[in-house]
């Protein structure tokens, strides 16, 4: 797209040369010539052209702005009291049969 930009803007250089050195025209006709030809035409094109990017830069932010407000709560909660209502709240894998009672358990054989 940028080739495409740089090439338009060189060939409206060169067409304001050609008016500034014409006999019969005048430096404001050149740089008339390159603004409404030029500039102007180009600007809009390239911001029209750019919306698809920031739009993704833009979304970009915004879910990297989640993510660090998301770990920032991670990192500021509390810690989880393992003596809760949750029976699962101290994270350990259950405990076999019979091991609350303190008794070993056999197996049938």
């Amino acid at each position: 797209m940028y080739l495409v930009v740089i090439a338009w803007l060189y060939v409206t250089v060169l067409m304001a040369v050609a008016e500034a050195s014409s006999p019969t025209g005048s430096v404001l006709g050149a740089v008339l010539t390159f603004v409404l030809y030029g500039l102007l035409p180009l600007s809009i094109l390239v911001y029209i052209l750019g919306t698809p990017g920031r739009k993704r830069r833009m979304h970009a932010a915004r879910e990297m702005q989640e993510r660090a407000a998301e770990m920032e709560s991670a990192a500021v909660a509390p810690p989880r009291d393992s003596a809760s209502a949750d029976p699962d709240a101290g994270g350990h894998a259950p405990g076999a049969p019979g091991a609350s009672t303190g008794q070993p358990v056999r197996e049938e054989t």
